[in-house]
């Protein structure tokens, strides 16, 4: 039998922080708990980072596990529109990216809901 999962967006599991270099984002995400950096581990591929910066267009996504510090390091190449001196976006640093990426769908399982952000409650 499986075990019971409650779906949630990943800030309720990890927090995170955006950094630039050119046209380079590097974002980390950082589990509450370090119970919880296995299901980081496990949903935080480089595919559904990919996905669901799609919008976007990275040309690559690069997962760095950090597990001492139950973290992982993202890098996305291409995503910041040319970087701070060529972007004419509000955003030019990309620091807002971490927050796109918090927002990430994410199951837990129940039994880990406690050490959630918030409380065990699912939204």
């Amino acid at each position: 039998m499986s075990q019971a999962m409650i779906t949630v967006p990943l800030y309720r599991a990890a927090h995170g922080r955006t950094g630039d270099k050119g046209n380079r984002s590097n974002i980390s995400v950082i589990a509450w708990h370090a119970d919880l950096y296995p299901v980081l581990l496990q949903q935080l591929n480089e595919a559904a980072v990919a996905r669901h910066f799609a919008h976007r267009k990275p040309s690559r996504v690069q997962r760095f596990e950090l597990p001492l510090l139950s973290a992982l390091n993202f890098v996305l190449d291409d995503v910041l529109d040319g970087g701070v001196n060529d972007a004419l976006n509000l955003d030019t640093h990309g620091k807002s990216l971490s927050f796109w990426l918090l927002d990430l769908p994410i199951e837990v399982p129940t039994a880990l809901a406690g050490l959630l952000a918030g409380g065990g409650h699912a939204f």
